[in-house]
């Protein structure tokens, strides 16, 4: 299963008008279970002091977290990175829309090669990395392009199924994982804590997340749908009443895993400090 054909569709229906983005990203912070995690680090980095950071969203995707930094913090400076021109295209022209594209700078980036030397105090990585094969000389981009005091907040899947890698789709070319475009099943969280001091970071924080409740509302909210969706398109008439019946269930669980302490869990949060 890939999900970049479904996120092309999904953006056909929301990106049309301003007022219809801002909603999709709203529906994407409260079911995405990653995104109640990166709230909550951001929220304490804020409270520790983080207030008018300079940031760079590395891998921005649809730009929904540059649009939730750029509200959290009114005074940062976003530099959002993307290999994809056609999204970096759509985003710009999305934020120059809602007066914001003075704060936030889609632009084309390689983060195998993108370094700006002590320029940010803040680096976002959100499932990202499980995506790059050189992902030690990401690391080492990250630590030469951010500030003494920085830190590099990272979600990424964990070795312990975070790809999905031991329930397979069938297709006519042989046996996939659900999600195919990884280029790793998941990160061991001994090796990224190692990986990232062996980069520079002085300090390295990495907990498990997507834990028991997790996982249950990561199928409800995400796989279920996704996979239905891959069958056919006329699932998109019935998403919205699938969505009404399953979303308080997934929004309770998604409280529950940011809540619980996990001992393992098939995501990673990890925080690493410069």
């Amino acid at each position: 299963m890939q999900y970049d054909p479904i996120k092309r569709s999904l953006g056909k229906v929301f990106n049309q008008h301003p007022p219809l983005r801002k909603v999709f990203y709203l529906l994407l912070d409260w079911l995405l279970l990653r995104s109640w995690h990166i709230r909550k680090e951001l929220r304490i980095l804020k409270k520790k002091g983080l207030k008018q950071p300079t940031i760079l969203d590395a891998g921005s995707g649809f730009g929904q977290y540059s649009f939730r930094m750029s509200r959290l913090f009114p005074q940062a400076q976003i530099v959002a990175a993307d290999i994809k021109p056609e999204q970096i295209a759509d985003c710009n022209r999305f934020f120059k829309q809602i007066g914001k594209a003075n704060q936030v700078n889609f632009q084309y980036a390689d983060l195998t090669k993108y370094k700006l030397e002590e320029n940010y105090d803040l680096v976002l990585s959100i499932d990202v990395m499980e995506h790059i094969e050189e992902d030690t000389k990401v690391f080492e981009n990250f630590y030469q392009s951010m500030k003494k005091g920085g830190v590099l907040l990272i979600s990424t899947p964990s070795d312990q199924g975070g790809s999905d890698v031991h329930e397979h789709d069938h297709d006519e070319e042989g046996v996939h994982g659900f999600v195919d475009e990884h280029v790793r099943d998941g990160y061991n969280i001994q090796d990224i804590e190692r990986k990232l001091k062996a980069a520079g970071f002085s300090h390295v924080e990495a907990r498990y997340s997507y834990g028991a409740p997790g996982e249950i509302s990561w199928k409800l909210s995400m796989k279920y749908p996704i996979l239905i969706l891959g069958v056919s398109k006329l699932f998109f008439v019935l998403l919205p009443f699938y969505y009404l019946v399953v979303f308080p269930i997934a929004a309770l669980l998604n409280y529950f895993d940011v809540s619980l302490k996990h001992q393992t869990g098939t995501g990673l949060i990890v925080k690493a400090y410069k």
